[in-house]
């Protein structure tokens, strides 16, 4: 009886020196440099969102951050497999939660080695065609790659990226048989449409709405519910004949599985501190990118959710 009596008093006093110390880690936290990997290229969505969070994240730590870029499936999966402490962390898009779909042999589990840290960001994707495209319309479009079949293609960012599973997801519903152009990240989608490299692809307000206001590419329809003031000409799919397409994308930042959540919290509220900050909002705002923050465990559930909703969609569709 006394025997594990001691045990129990053993059991307790490790379970409180444990805590003690992650409570302390927590609150040194962060006490060397942070970096926050972007799996695109340097110039995409996600690098640019990276770079702002990073420069205030610095300011407000007094510590270092810096973002950096590892296109491609590796750059996550370095990620999964780095340590658990919170100094790593990925900026990465709602692809994400398809990329186990798309790739049956992945080195990652993208559910289980990853845990949520906070949503960052909401914004429509813009479909785009080449400024000499005699498509004029996304009917016209459609019309023009059933025509077609096996013949013309699209710009990707990856098939782990937004503007990828976007055009994955239209493909399908459409019921397209086109082939996916896999780059690097948006500028080289920009440069492949420009130089009608691809049939059409897909960019953001924020990062191709100069090319399309300056006529370099041309806009076909928005993912938004309704058009938006820095693109008033470009209609919503709804208007543009295919409402089916909807697609809500989104940024968010994720940690290795087993990170303590007490660091995991805190880099959260942190995070989101920075994405409230009037300058930051008026980086991204008025192009259509909505800001948004939110608790690790709901950041989580959305993942989870976006997961099981865009495998439901493509059994569907396949």
């Amino acid at each position: 009886m006394r025997r594990l009596h001691s045990i129990w008093i053993g059991l307790i006093t490790t379970c409180a020196v444990f805590s003690s110390a992650l409570a302390q880690d927590a609150a040194k936290y962060p006490e060397q440099l942070v970096r926050i990997v972007v799996p695109f290229s340097a110039g995409s969505m996600s690098d640019l969102i990276a770079r702002v969070i990073a420069d205030k994240l610095a300011q407000r730590w007094n510590q270092q951050v810096i973002v950096e870029n590892r296109p491609g499936l590796a750059g996550t999966a370095s990620v999964a497999k780095g340590a658990a402490d919170g100094y790593t962390l990925l900026l990465t898009a709602n692809g994400h939660t398809v990329v186990g779909l798309i790739n049956k042999n992945l080195a990652f589990d993208p559910m289980k080695d990853f845990v949520g840290v906070t949503q960052v960001a909401n914004t429509p994707l813009v479909m785009i065609v080449p400024p000499e495209s005699p498509a004029k319309s996304v009917k016209d479009l459609v019309e023009m790659a059933k025509a077609q079949p096996g013949k013309l293609n699209y710009a990707s960012a990856g098939p782990g990226s937004t503007t990828g599973i976007a055009g994955a997801l239209f493909r399908k519903i459409a019921q397209l048989d086109v082939v996916a152009l896999h780059l690097k990240g948006l500028p080289e989608t920009h440069t492949a449409v420009i130089r009608g490299d691809v049939a059409w692809g897909f960019t953001f307000p924020s990062g191709g709405g100069d090319l399309i206001q300056s006529g370099k590419i041309r806009a076909l329809a928005i993912t938004a519910p309704k058009r938006l003031s820095v693109l008033p000409n470009v209609p919503t799919f709804a208007e543009a004949g295919v409402p089916e397409f909807e697609y809500d994308s989104w940024f968010g930042i994720l940690a290795p599985a087993g990170v303590p959540k007490e660091i995991v919290a805190k880099a959260s509220k942190a995070i989101g501190e920075v994405l409230a900050l009037p300058d930051v909002k008026a980086r991204f705002e008025p192009q259509g990118t909505l800001l948004v923050s939110n608790s690790p465990d709901r950041f989580d559930q959305i993942v989870k959710g976006d997961a099981g909703r865009f495998a439901t969609l493509f059994a569907a569709t396949n």
